[in-house]
């Protein structure tokens, strides 16, 4: 965003340094267009470009100042969302702008008399510039008052989750085994044809490789399916985003190998987006661990905020409430003449369920409010769960929080605020399970 503001900007100064060579030279003693001579013109831009390139200069440090406070309390893998904000990009894009474009335009002021020039629109277009810079630079202020604060990073992080979710169930990789009612005996169908195609059992399959070190972040789904289609394949893959992969690991099976080849393998390859970090883009369970990541840095020792562990457990049952009504794709995916073409190693509900409640749950058995909240927030996904697996993994967590709960010798009120949770939990169960 920054470089293509200032390139811009640049584009701007040659446009109104050109305006200003076409004009006649007495236009500009009227209105709010500048109308000084060429040394009050270049104080002029003078003085925005070096205002400009010193408040860019504390932006930056402000910023780095940001990051390091994200860092240390929210965790390193948090910063992702600070480099990609908009906001940030736009404010420091602005003030390189304007320096860049006060700098371009002080070049072309001449002061020899017979051959004096002074761009009085150019530099009109620089005060404007700084001005709208001054209104930047409070904007500034106020977003980063607003972004350290631990409540809308915490929501700023789920959103991510809203938007994974949207954006990757129901997978559309292919059908799922569901939709290929014309192949499903108990529609009258034929399953000849599916098993003929089956042949992921075959012990000498292919395999492809990854060809460097790294997490996988993405897959490209329609070439690859593209690929099983087009050379009538069965690829079976060995992981999902988000998993580790060191140089020379299997990533696949491809098979029957009278069909497959190197040159198969090799583009099956390439089409895995291995890279140094996780990334949200195809792995949902990255950005759930980010909400644990806040939540546990909360309840450890040197930070001690119960509070904002509350907050991520709250969007944490937000997004799994959204999950549970989604229709998860199947791991085995068809093509629209029914033929197997991929097996996948799809996300679960159980499996975000875990890595969302098993480490709070470790964290914050000593903290009463902490289980009571975590029983709450099981209560509301409950509701929302309409699969029978789905249900019961959430009366497994539910259990388990309650156990670790009671161990810790509660009295009073703690006690039965956590028994009343707990209930509360086993009828929204129960009710799920007779639905």
């Amino acid at each position: 965003m920054p470089t293509l503001m200032a390139a811009s900007s640049a584009i701007l100064a040659f446009g109104t340094v050109f305006l200003d060579e076409s004009l006649p030279g007495t236009w500009h003693r009227t209105g709010w267009i500048y109308g000084g001579g060429p040394d009050g013109a270049r104080a002029v831009l003078s003085v925005i470009a070096s205002s400009m390139i010193t408040v860019a200069g504390v932006v930056f440090s402000i910023t780095m100042v940001t990051l390091s406070l994200a860092s240390s309390q929210f965790g390193p893998r948090l910063l992702r969302n600070f480099m990609r904000d908009t906001a940030n990009q736009i404010v420091l894009g602005t003030f390189i702008a304007t320096f860049l474009y006060c700098l371009l335009v002080l070049r072309t002021i001449r002061g020899i008399d017979e051959h004096e020039f002074v761009p009085h629109i150019s530099v009109t277009a620089g005060v404007l510039l700084g001005v709208a810079s001054l209104g930047v630079l409070i904007y500034f202020i106020h977003h980063v008052a607003v972004s350290i604060q631990a409540s809308y990073i915490v929501s700023t992080v789920s959103h991510d989750l809203r938007s994974a979710i949207d954006r990757l169930f129901p997978d559309e990789l292919g059908h799922s085994e569901s939709a290929i009612e014309a192949n499903d005996p108990a529609q009258g169908g034929d399953v000849a044809n599916v098993q003929a195609t089956d042949d992921s059992s075959e012990p000498n399959g292919q395999r492809a490789y990854a060809k460097e070190s790294g997490y996988l972040q993405a897959i490209d789904n329609d070439s690859l399916f593209e690929l099983a289609r087009e050379h009538d394949l069965v690829i079976k893959l060995f992981c999902r985003p988000g998993c580790f992969f060191t140089a020379g690991t299997a990533i696949a099976t491809i098979t029957p190998c009278t069909r497959s080849s190197d040159a198969i393998a090799n583009s099956l390859s390439e089409m895995f987006i291995i890279g140094r970090e996780r990334t949200s883009t195809q792995d949902v369970e990255f950005v759930v661990s980010q909400l644990v990541e806040v939540a546990l840095r909360a309840l450890s020792p040197g930070i001690n905020d119960p509070f904002t562990a509350i907050s991520c457990i709250d969007w944490l049952a937000d997004g799994l409430s959204q999950l549970a009504g989604r229709v998860l794709p199947s791991t085995r995916r068809f093509d629209s003449e029914g033929n197997l073409r991929i097996i996948a190693d799809s996300v679960t509900f159980r499996g975000v369920a875990d890595i969302a409640f098993n480490q709070i749950r470790q964290a914050g058995q000593s903290h009463p409010v902490i289980s009571i909240r975590l029983l709450d927030a099981i209560s509301a996904i409950a509701s929302q769960a309409h699969r029978a697996i789905d249900i019961q993994c959430l009366s497994g967590h539910a259990q388990l929080i309650w156990q670790n709960a009671w161990q810790e010798s509660l009295q009073g009120a703690d006690r039965l605020a956590l028994e009343s949770s707990y209930q509360s939990v086993q009828r929204a169960i129960n009710k799920g399970r007779t639905q």
